[in-house]
């Protein structure tokens, strides 16, 4: 039973499938600090100055802040700006994993096909027994 779960672990699609999922979750950092910290302030700058994190519109009377996070406490609010910002950091993480997956496929060297293995002996055989016969020979 041991020998299964590590053949199981260690072996094929579960282990590859484990690096995957922690790589994918430190590259997920990276792409929301490129995207908080880096792109959004240029997108705020160009819009003058908005930032978008802290767009909303409250659905509740008790909302009275003008800061999201302090609104969200309040009561119920409906924050689209939040939401542009995670789409634009998904965008721009699709974006990145769509260039990696084709600079990966890119390197990937093309494997030439095997070369078609000769005739065998019975085959070639029957290709003499078929020549002698076309070219009329006993």
């Amino acid at each position: 039973m041991w020998n299964e779960f590590k053949d199981f672990a260690f072996k094929g699609n579960a282990f590859d499938l484990a690096i995957g999922v922690i790589m994918g979750g430190a590259f997920g950092t990276i792409v929301k600090s490129l995207v908080d910290d880096l792109i959004m302030p240029i997108v705020g700058l160009l819009t003058g100055g908005v930032s978008f994190s802290s767009h909303f519109v409250a659905l509740s009377s008790a909302v009275k802040s003008t800061d999201y996070a302090a609104a969200a406490k309040e009561g119920a609010v409906f924050g689209y700006g939040m939401f542009i910002q995670v789409l634009i950091g998904f965008l721009i993480l699709a974006a990145v994993m769509f260039m990696l997956v084709k600079m990966s496929n890119s390197m990937k060297k093309a494997t030439p096909p095997a070369p078609p293995a000769g005739p065998t002996a019975s085959e070639s055989l029957l290709m003499e027994i078929r020549d002698s016969l076309k070219s009329g020979k006993k």
